[in-house]
Order: C-alpha cells, then sequence, then structure tokens
C-alpha cells in the first residue's frame, strides 16, 4: 500500500465499462464503511481514447487524488503501459490473459472462460477486485440488482452469477498482495457525491427551480442532475439554444420571483459576460456556477484548471458588486452553493461558484447534509406596503432597495438595462448616474461584511504557509502532513472565498509564516497577483500546474523542493 490507503485505478478505453466498474465499487466500499475519493480522468471523445477511474479507500479521509497505484484493474494494453510506472511497491496488476504483464506482480484474469458473454466482462473485473482486496461481495450484488432490476430478474441473475463465479476463482489463485482493512462494525449512513451533484442538491436546498443552460463539460452534469430531480422539486430546468440565452432566461426568471442557477465552463461563460452586467445593472441574484477547464478556447475540454479567476472576478463591463466562491470539497460545493443563492438574495447581486473538473467530476462519501441547520434564504417582497409610490431602485443607505416582483400586487415594477432613476425609467440625467453607481458599490460593504474568511489549518507562525484556494485543498493538506512527518513546521490557508477578500481575514497569517508559497493550477499565480493587489502583500514563491493533471501532495512536495 502506498500509505494509510489504497488506491485502486481502473484504467481503459471509453465504452469498456470501466465507470460502472469504478462506481459500483465505490459504492460498495462505502456502503461497507470505508473512505472514498474518487478521480476521474477522460479524453474528448465517446468511445475509445484512455480513461481511468482512480478510488482512493481506507478507514482514514484522504480527499486529494494520488500518483501512486496500488491496484491496476488493466482492461487493455494502454493502461498496463502507461501506469505500471506508478504502481506502488507490493501493488498488483489485474488484467487479461492477452495483455503483456512480463516482470509485474499480476493476476491474470480468463475473461472468457468467466464471462460467457463480452458484455459481462466489466462485472468479471469487479469480482475479481472484490476478492483481491478481500471483500464481501454482498453489497456489489445489492448495487447489481438496483442497476439492472428494471432489465429483469433473467438479466440481474446472469450478473449475479458472473459475479460469483469471478470472486470464486481468485480463491483458486496464487498471487500477493494484502487485503483492506477490516471495516468499522455498524457504519453510519453516507452519500457517495460529485463536486456536481453536492452543488446541484445545495441548489435544490437553496429553492433554485430554474436552471438554464447551454452543455459544457464540465458544468453540464450539474443541470442533468437537477433535470434528474426536477418533477420531485418543482424545478424548470431549460437547455436554451447558446450560452447568451440561457443567462438572459435566468434574469428573466429572477425578475419574475424565481430562483436561478446557471452552470457552465469558462468558454460558455466567456459569452454570458454581457448578461452578467445586465444582472448588476438590474441588482438581480442570479448565481453562476463555472467548473473551470483549460483554455484557451477549446483548450483541454475534459481536464482541469484554476485559470478563470480573472475571468470570473472582472467579467462585465462597468463596476458593481460581486461574490466568488471556490469550494475545496464536496461538502463545500453543496454549502457554498447554497450560500451564493443566500448572498445573491441578501445582496441583490450575482454571485458565482467557481469549480473545475477534478471536483465537479471527484466522487467523495459525504455525511447527509443537515437541511434544518442552513440559515433561511431572503424573499423577495411580494406586496410592498404603498405600491402606488413603489421604487424598485429606491436610494436607500445601504444600497439595497425593495425587490418586488411583477404581478403580485398594484406596484409598477420597471427595469431598465439602461441607467434608471429610483422608479426604474431610464435616464440620462448625470447627478442621478453617479448616485446609482455609488448605491450599486454600497451593497459591495455588505458583501465585504459577509465573506466567509479562509480557513487556516496548522501551527501559528509556521516556517511554511501553503497558500491554496478551490479544489487544491485536499492536496495541500496531506503536503503539509507528509511536510510535519520530516519535522519541518507547516500551515495551509485556504481561500473557500476569492471575492470581496477582505485584509484582516489573511494578512496577519501571511505576515507571521516564514515562507508563504502560493499553490494554483494555472500558469500565472492568479490568487497570488489578487492578494498583492487587495493587500500589498506579495508571495514570491509559487507551485503552479497547469498541465491538465489535478494537483496532488506529491507534486506540491516536489515543487518545494527547489523552494525550501
Amino acid at each position: 500500500m502506498s500509505d494509510s490507503s489504497i488506491v485502486i485505478l481502473v484504467g481503459g478505453e471509453a465504452g469498456q465499462g470501466l465507470v460502472t466498474i469504478g462506481q459500483l465499487m465505490a459504492k460498495a466500499l462505502v456502503r461497507a464503511g470505508y473512505e472514498v475519493a474518487v478521480t476521474q480522468a477522460y479524453e474528448s471523445r465517446i468511445r475509445g481514447g484512455h480513461n481511468t477511474f482512480a478510488i482512493r479507500t481506507g478507514l482514514e479521509i484522504h480527499h486529494a487524488p494520488t500518483e501512486q497505484v496500488d491496484v491496476l484493474v488493466a482492461l487493455d494494453a494502454t493502461t498496463v503501459a502507461l501506469h505500471k510506472g506508478q504502481l506502488a511497491p507490493g501493488g498488483i496488476v489485474l488484467a487479461g490473459e492477452g495483455l503483456k504483464t512480463a516482470g509485474l506482480n499480476a493476476l491474470r484474469i480468463p475473461f472468457k472462460q468467466l464471462a460467457p458473454k463480452a458484455m459481462f466482462e466489466n462485472v468479471v473485473a469487479l469480482g475479481v477486485l472484490a476478492a483481491v482486496l478481500c471483500e464481501d461481495i454482498t453489497h456489489l450484488e445489492e448495487l447489481l440488482r438496483a442497476s439492472f432490476g428494471k432489465k429483469g430478474q433473467a438479466v440481474v441473475d446472469e450478473n449475479i452469477i458472473v459475479l460469483r463465479a469471478a470472486h470464486a476463482w481468485v480463491r483458486t489463485q496464487n498471487y500477493r498482495f494484502p487485503c483492506m482493512p477490516p471495516a468499522p462494525a455498524n457504519p453510519a449512513e453516507r452519500l457517495l457525491l460529485t463536486g456536481n451533484d453536492a452543488a446541484a442538491l445545495g441548489a435544490l436546498a437553496a429553492g433554485c427551480n430554474f436552471c438554464s443552460f447551454y452543455p459544457m463539460t464540465p458544468g453540464s452534469s450539474v443541470a442533468m442532475t437537477l433535470a434528474d430531480k426536477a418533477k420531485i422539486m418543482g424545478t424548470i430546468v431549460e437547455q436554451a439554444e447558446d450560452e447568451i440565452a440561457a443567462a438572459n432566461m435566468a434574469i428573466g426568471a429572477v425578475c419574475a420571483g424565481g430562483r436561478a442557477i446557471v452552470p457552465t465552463s469558462g468558454g460558455g461563460f466567456a459569452l454570458m459576460v454581457e448578461a452578467v452586467s445586465l444582472a448588476g445593472m438590474l441588482e438581480t441574484p442570479v448565481v453562476f456556477l463555472v467548473a473551470m477547464r483549460p483554455g484557451p478556447a477549446t483548450g483541454l475540454p475534459t481536464r482541469t484548471e484554476q485559470a478563470d479567476l480573472n475571468l470570473v472576478l472582472y467579467a462585465g463591463h462597468g463596476e458593481f458588486p460581486r461574490a466568488v466562491f471556490s469550494p475545496g470539497s464536496v461538502e463545500e460545493c453543496f454549502h457554498l452553493t447554497y450560500r451564493a443563492f443566500e448572498m445573491a438574495e441578501k445582496h441583490q447581486s450575482p454571485v458565482f461558484v467557481l469549480t473545475d473538473q477534478y471536483l465537479a467530476d471527484s466522487l467523495q462519501n459525504v455525511t447527509p447534509f443537515d437541511l434544518e441547520r442552513l440559515p433561511e434564504i431572503p424573499a423577495p417582497l411580494l406586496a410592498p406596503s404603498d405600491p402606488k409610490n413603489y421604487k424598485r431602485f429606491a436610494f436607500t443607505d445601504d444600497g439595497l432597495s425593495p425587490r418586488a416582483i411583477p404581478g403580485y400586487s398594484e406596484a409598477l415594477v420597471i427595469s431598465d438595462s439602461d441607467e434608471h432613476t429610483e422608479d426604474g425609467k431610464l435616464t440620462e440625467n448625470l447627478d442621478i448616474r453617479v448616485k446609482m453607481v455609488a448605491k450599486r458599490l454600497q451593497k459591495g460593504l455588505g458583501l465585504a461584511g459577509d465573506t466567509v474568511p479562509p480557513s487556516y489549518y496548522g501551527e501559528d507562525a509556521a516556517g511554511v504557509l501553503l497558500v491554496c484556494w478551490g479544489s487544491t485543498l485536499g492536496a495541500a493538506l496531506e503536503a503539509r502532513e507528509r511536510l510535519e512527518e520530516q519535522g519541518k513546521s507547516a500551515a495551509v490557508l485556504h481561500f473557500a472565498q476569492v471575492w470581496p477578500l477582505v485584509e484582516d481575514q489573511f494578512l496577519p497569517m501571511l505576515e507571521a509564516a516564514g515562507r508563504v508559497v502560493c499553490v494554483e493550477g494555472n500558469a500565472t499565480g492568479q490568487l497570488a497577483r489578487l492578494l498583492r493587489q487587495e493587500s500589498g502583500f506579495r508571495i514570491t514563491d509559487m507551485v503552479l500546474r497547469f498541465d491538465g493533471l489535478p494537483i496532488t501532495a506529491a507534486y506540491i512536495l516536489r515543487g518545494l523542493e527547489s523552494i525550501l
């Protein structure tokens, strides 16, 4: 084993069923009581290419990818060739008899003998994998029944027979690999979710009842999850003709009283920029979820990166307030998406959730969310007390005006994309223009007052402070643990919200640290530059990654070798 966890990597071509193997195994491990974190990597094609599904599991929580592999399930020769060098000492390869595994600790699987039809080969691999881990297949049988129940009992029975045969076959073989540690007794109920699943659930918990989108990897699955729950939750999910229409639909829905989210990625969001300005001018509480991938242009459409911070931070012409959240875990995807709706409604501004392909597609087990503890989200005003004198953009001390919904009272609700008066009518009065800009910017003070402070992990005034944001949290925390094992003082400062930035919440920690290193998934250190802009503190040491792969603890430690 590479550490206290076991890493299982299933590799093969798209269409070979590797995701089925991985998902069923991950769910079974969670039901047994193990901790699970999954990293998915796939090429931009429907069939072929090289895809992987990596499960990191054990009794301890490790919410970060790792580079070593303990069990390599190879569905094709490419998987062996590309990943054999990642095998940890004592690692094992599970591969078909026709694949070359000379010199490797391998268990050669007779797929044709164990699977009556080629379509059952992924079930064979699943049974073999469970047996190598010394895992009971009860949970897998339950999952197969749930997965294939709609196809009839005969199909279910065929799958279970193959699963049991493959599991039993392993017991007749000689191979070297240690069993998984015993699972905890009576494990608590948990959910296995991707970051996008959790974000969609956070939106639903916040009362989101409208989603408009144009499909773009890796943001689309937020809309797919919402569509799956649409009938139960009463949510409208609309696939628009393009990104511009999607953003404008959401603004229209919110102006009509809905709560809307627009999931997309960087290339799609680039087309929505004018609509972002419209939301700022109309003081509309719409939520945009931007799942980052490498650019420019199409870039690497199925890989990960953190290079769209500047895009989201400055999207839209003119000046108006916003908030930008950057979840570091699946749990935070839920809670920060919920908070995005809360802040949008409270401060009548567009709010952004900035995630990435790695976190969007990562599966992690989480404790069911306690909906009763979530704060209540402000609701718009349905019936003003004095409808005849209602002013949608009335000047107030905090910049917030009563937001009434058209059609619920006699109040005339006017919204205009041009500069406008307090009652919403177009104006070119320059004195009013100055007052309206000040009014909108005044709401930024409220957003700053509600900013989620960065989280600090480790001892005060650490020798090395790793500064990170978004999905790099897990890798940074693990790197900190490794540094402390080496006798070095280390800490992590993680920004789950990257705008607004409140200097008092982070500057003392930066100034107290011996060496500050920014860890980011981009080529220019966008957060480091933003921190310098807002506080004057200059971070010169950075560990940056922009090859499309997620940051790992090992990658951070290699980067630190030339710094420390």
